[in-house]
């Protein structure tokens, strides 16, 4: 997941990755049999799941194309920072890599920097793109019309939990919260009734960026208002919406949990890592009760995951996250995605788009799903029984994807979300009101965006 460390180990972790980038070889250079491929590799050393298949699609691909080499280039790093790091290794022709892996809200960013290549072309003959699911294409697509990445997979978002814990405190196994209020309902008596246990753990904060903003924030602050809404960004307008009611709300629903110690302690809540915090120690050891994540938390529990916890489908449970009210459609989810681009500097960028074909044949796709517990974006491989099959609680994530958002793609996103993680962490933190953390953001918005802003509607 993603996060943002401070300001002097930003630095620090761009100076170690120059020195990382110059020492590795720079970029694929005169060879023109030779494809670079980035990726992110989990800060988990235990999580090697990504190493594993792109290793076995590298066999694949050498094998069917004699005299070519695939070269993988793993960062283990936060989001954020692999972020920044690539970012470094895209600007140069010398460090740039032939392929990316690219997280779909940053790609607008990229595109606008100059990053990155246009796939169209290659698109438009590659008869496997008809299968992928108009959402998905968008998510890589820029304002400019053209597609610059190929999606490899989706995800949703809900609540997880213990359902021993919510034995002890009197809880049904069942249980499916109506609205927010029903969740604090829940955590107020787990913390009653259940000493020693965290009931509730919303991310928040600047330091886990994404991760709080998307996985947290958004999750209430589009279920807030009326369906169908944008509470962030007006599409038609192409304007930002101002911290309204709805806003606001998000805001004080994040102040109460962590005001009422409903939530872990603040110092815990604001690590960078508390992501991994939860999925290997909190849940597993039975010290949380209700956990707001992710639909791919399962692989981290299987055999092959980096904390196997054989009881885990039969501890926990899976309850959609409600809109604040109730009010239609009743439920909300978020969905990301990471998708595979051709860097604007690559020296090969024909043998990139070989090695994305490579990777997304059907059984590689359908592997690469379940592997790494995506949410299906191809028609194919969502029907395929091997997915449908592949772990709890798979069927239940792919049926939030008829309530999920997905977030404003528009290149300055990345900024507008830092200030939204500024906003949390001060409402959170008690230093401002939910009220003066929006006005905060505000004022960070009209800079962001350079004025184009709307009022919020009446959200909430």
């Amino acid at each position: 997941m993603p996060v943002r460390p401070t300001a002097p180990l930003i630095l620090a972790a761009t100076l170690a990755a120059t020195a990382g980038l110059t020492s590795c070889g720079g970029g694929s250079g005169s060879d023109p049999d030779t494809v670079k491929v980035v990726y992110n590799r989990s800060t988990d050393n235990k999580i090697r799941f990504k190493d594993n298949h792109l290793a076995e699609v590298k066999k694949q691909f050498e094998k069917a194309n004699p005299g070519k080499k695939v070269k993988l280039v793993p960062i283990q790093a936060q989001d954020n920072d692999y972020a920044t790091k690539v970012q470094q290794m895209m600007r140069s022709p010398k460090t740039a890599p032939d392929l990316v892996y690219e997280d779909t809200f940053r790609i607008n960013s990229d595109i606008k920097a100059g990053y990155l290549r246009p796939l169209d072309d290659y698109l438009a003959k590659w008869k496997t793109w008809d299968q992928f699911v108009d959402t998905a294409k968008a998510a890589a697509k820029a304002e400019d019309g053209k597609t610059y990445g190929v999606p490899d997979g989706t995800d949703t978002r809900g609540l997880w939990f213990n359902k021993k814990i919510f034995a002890k405190a009197g809880l049904p196994a069942d249980w499916s919260p109506k609205n927010w209020d029903d969740i604090l309902k829940a955590a107020r008596t787990i913390k009653q009734k259940v000493p020693g246990v965290t009931p509730l753990n919303t991310y928040t904060g600047k330091a886990p960026g994404e991760t709080s903003v998307m996985q947290s924030f958004e999750m209430l602050l589009y279920g807030t208002g009326e369906a169908g809404g944008n509470p962030l960004y007006d599409p038609g307008a192409k304007k930002w919406v101002t911290g309204g009611k709805g806003f606001q709300d998000a805001l004080s629903f994040l102040r109460t949990v962590y005001s009422e110690k409903l939530g872990p302690d603040i110092s815990d809540a604001l690590d960078p890592n508390v992501g991994t915090t939860v999925f290997s120690e909190w849940l597993p050891e039975g010290k949380l009760a209700i956990a707001l994540d992710g639909s791919w938390l399962g692989q981290n529990w299987l055999k092959t995951g980096g904390k196997p916890w054989p009881e885990w489908s039969k501890t926990l449970g899976q309850a959609p996250m409600p809109t604040q009210n109730g009010q239609a459609p009743g439920k909300v989810s978020m969905s990301g995605g990471w998708t595979w681009a051709i860097t604007a500097k690559s020296k090969n960028p024909d043998l990139a788009w070989k090695f994305i074909q490579q990777l997304q044949t059907k059984d590689n796709a359908v592997t690469w799903d379940i592997v790494d517990a995506q949410i299906a974006v191809r028609k194919d491989v969502a029907q395929d029984p091997k997915y449908t099959s592949s772990m709890p609680g798979i069927t239940f994530f792919t049926g939030l994807v008829k309530y999920t958002h997905y977030r404003p793609t528009t290149p300055v996103y990345p900024q507008v979300s830092t200030a939204i993680g500024e906003a949390m962490e001060a409402a959170t933190t008690g230093d401002a009101s939910p009220e003066k953390a929006a006005k905060s953001y505000d004022d960070q918005l009209t800079s962001i965006a350079d004025g184009a802003t709307v009022a919020a509607s009446g959200q909430g």
